[in-house]
């Protein structure tokens, strides 16, 4: 019997066909993830321009955090490897913490509006400024560790729209990558400024002003100093940090979180060494001014900011507070035994 040829309508013509050119692409697209290392199981859609595909990629490998630990590889790589220093020896040990709080490096003040000038060149001229000026009024004392508190709203903004992370808008004097690269030489000077006295450790407090970038400056200068022996970091997100000198316990955080008053106890959960130190202080920042409170067995206590009120501020009428950059001194033994000052 003659065989029956098989006859199509339009319509099925049209489906054979569009399933041929759908499997051409999707052999195509697969073909392009293998090439560009993207799993191809990741692209949730697709669309096709000129000979290349746009992809919507979720769970891929590719993004920010690939891309900040090829930038810290490579800040490792070449990094400098800094002379060992040997620090002299002695029975009466100080722990020397310096904390320039709420530097706000990228904030753009007028007298004109606000009744003085604040911009980044003001902001690292004081820092630096400050630290010199409290190493000199320190070297009376023996000191043999030096705890530096970083981050704390150090760059002033998040992104490329100059608002906080929460998205409030701020005044800038810098583009962005201007402000970090200014934020990344300002704490590497320091940093190198006070090995000089005694080992350093690096303690980062997340902020509500640059929550990511300041997480990724401090990771920065993590890779910048890897090769230096005598200068150690904690620069996990964790809002709040502690550090044991001998019979102290310091803890800092930002300030913009848990209450105040809830802070003793979260440190006494927090810290392994709640039971084993008995001098416990917290120090906090965000409200620019001087705060100091006594505890059931912890000081907490506010830092001054080295910056002036912006536009709003002034408006509030957030102003007139000492604008300064503080230490303090902790004996092993003893506890916190002095502070200095650097007024602006």
């Amino acid at each position: 019997m003659p065989s029956k040829r098989l006859r199509l309508s339009t319509d099925e013509c049209a489906v054979i066909e569009d399933f041929r050119e759908s499997k051409k692409k999707h052999d195509a697209l697969k073909q392009e993830c293998e090439e560009s290392g993207i799993p191809f199981e990741d692209v949730k859609y697709y669309w096709y321009k000129s000979e290349k595909f746009s992809m919507n990629v979720a769970n891929t490998s590719v993004g920010m955090d690939s891309v900040i630990l090829d930038i810290l590889k490579d800040i490792k790589k070449y990094s400098p490897k800094y002379p060992k220093i040997t620090y002299p020896k002695s029975t009466d040990s100080h722990l020397l913490v310096i904390d320039p709080s709420d530097i706000h490096i990228n904030k753009l003040a007028s007298a004109i509006e606000t009744g003085e000038d604040y911009n980044h060149n003001i902001a690292i001229q004081r820092v630096l400024e400050a630290v010199k000026s409290l190493i000199n009024k320190s070297k009376g004392f023996s000191i043999d560790k030096v705890l530096f508190v970083i981050g704390n709203d150090i760059l002033h903004v998040d992104n490329p729209k100059n608002t906080t992370t929460g998205g409030t808008h701020q005044d800038v004097s810098l583009m962005w990558y201007d402000a970090f690269k200014l934020g990344q030489k300002l704490l590497t000077d320091c940093i190198e400024l006070l090995m000089q006295i005694a080992p350093v450790h690096v303690q980062y407090d997340p902020s509500n002003h640059d929550y990511t970038s300041g997480f990724f400056l401090a990771q920065t200068i993590e890779a910048w100093f890897n090769k230096a022996s005598n200068i150690t970091f904690n620069i996990s997100p964790m809002h709040r940090k502690y550090f044991r000198y001998h019979n102290n316990i310091i803890g800092t955080t930002h300030g913009d979180g848990a209450k105040e008053s809830d802070l003793p106890l979260l440190m006494a959960h927090e810290s392994p060494d709640w039971s084993s130190c008995k001098h416990k202080y917290i120090y906090t920042h965000h409200i620019h001014h001087k705060k100091s409170r006594d505890y059931m067995g912890v000081t907490i206590e506010s830092m001054r900011s080295p910056s002036g009120p912006d536009s709003w501020h002034m408006k509030q009428g957030y102003v007139h507070a000492p604008k300064a950059i503080e230490c303090f001194l902790h004996h092993k033994d003893y506890g916190q035994i002095a502070r200095f000052s650097h007024i602006f």
